[in-house]
Formats: C-alpha cells, structure tokens, sequence
C-alpha cells in the first residue's frame, strides 16, 4: 500500500486533524488524563485515565505502529479558532471486508459543540473519497446516551441505519465486564446520497 494512504493534513470547518504520533507530546496528552478532566471520557470508554506518563508513551507508539501498518488511522483533533488540542479522533481499518469502524473521544470542556458530528463527517469522507471503503461502522454502549444522541443524528444525516444491538460485543476493558455494543453502519452510497456539495467544499485532506 502507498505510504501516503492515510492524509496526514485534514481541516474542516472548525477543526484540523493531524496523525496523533507527530502532533502531541506524551507528557502534554498525559496532563489531560492527571487532570482529572479526562475521567468521565475514558470511562465512556471502559477504559481508566493514564497512571503514568510511560502508559501514555505507550499509547502514542501504538498509534504510529497501527498508523504505519494501516491498521487504524488515530487523528489528533485541535479547533481552528483556539487552536486548542480537542480530542481525538479514529478509523479502524478491515481490509479484508472492505469497512472502518470508528471513534472519538472528545475533552470535557468541548462537549456540546457539536464537534463529534464533523468528525464524523471527515472519517466519513476519508472512509469513501480516499479510501474507497463500501461500509463504515459506528457503535456505542447501551447507557452512554450522550454518544447515542450524536451517532443517531448524523447516521440520520448521511443516510445511515440502526443495525442492532451486539451481546458482549466489547471487552472488559479497565472494569472487568464485557459490555454490549449498540451498531449502526453508513455504506458508501448512502453517504454519496446524502453529502452535500457545501460540506465537500469545505473540507481539505492532503499528505503535508
């Protein structure tokens, strides 16, 4: 595969999206977990905030190895306008099936800005436009309603549909029980359907 496969530059409206491995620091990643801003999000997650800054090293190694191999695309997501670090954003790739699947976690502060929804919008884009995937996969745990409300509205945007619910379809994660898995997927015509010119234009992907 083209070492240029995953863009490494992308802006939308709002937001600049940059491979995770080359755009943060572990020991700034790190402060947000110490902070103690980052516990309701990773447990969100089923996951517990970084112990210590080598926890967070770990992770942004596995990023760039994931990154390399074409496995998982992770994003470093920061707001134009502030030019803060927002969160981070993912696809993971199933070749074989022809699909990505992905997530996000956005910082406490930025909630309720809508910024999910955009993302979505762009890994979208990446999904279809430049990687010429036939599905995209999104789920979310049963009583995490916040992400439940995000993934309805924009799979209802660009066409998408409610697939089911999937029993202890995710790990025990960092609290010791599998946990089922809400699915809904967008296949490749549907969003073709559904985009609009106005969001096409808006958004940039380029290998800087």
């Amino acid at each position: 595969m083209p070492s240029n496969l995953f863009p490494t530059h992308i802006e939308s409206d709002r937001l600049r999206y940059e491979p995770l491995h080359e755009s943060v620091s572990a020991l700034d990643l790190y402060e947000y977990h110490r902070s103690g801003e980052m516990n309701a999000v990773m447990r969100s997650l089923g996951e517990k905030p970084h112990a210590t800054p080598k926890e967070t090293i770990n992770a942004i190694e596995k990023s760039e190895e994931t990154w390399e191999s074409y496995e998982r695309a992770t994003y470093a997501i920061n707001s134009k306008s502030e030019d803060e670090f927002v969160g981070v954003g993912e696809l993971w790739l199933e070749w074989e099936k022809r699909k990505a699947s992905f997530g996000i976690w956005i910082r406490e502060p930025f909630w309720g800005r809508g910024y999910s929804a955009e993302r979505a919008g762009v890994m979208l884009y990446v999904a279809f436009e430049r990687l010429d995937l036939d599905l995209v996969s999104i789920g979310h745990e049963p009583d995490n309603e916040q992400s439940e409300r995000s993934i309805e509205k924009y799979v209802d945007t660009y066409g998408g549909q409610y697939d089911g619910i999937l029993r202890n379809g995710l790990p025990p994660g960092d609290f010791d029980n599998p946990r089922d898995l809400h699915l809904y997927s967008i296949s490749q015509s549907q969003w073709r359907e559904n985009v609009t010119e106005d969001e096409l234009n808006v958004i940039r992907a380029q290998n800087l």
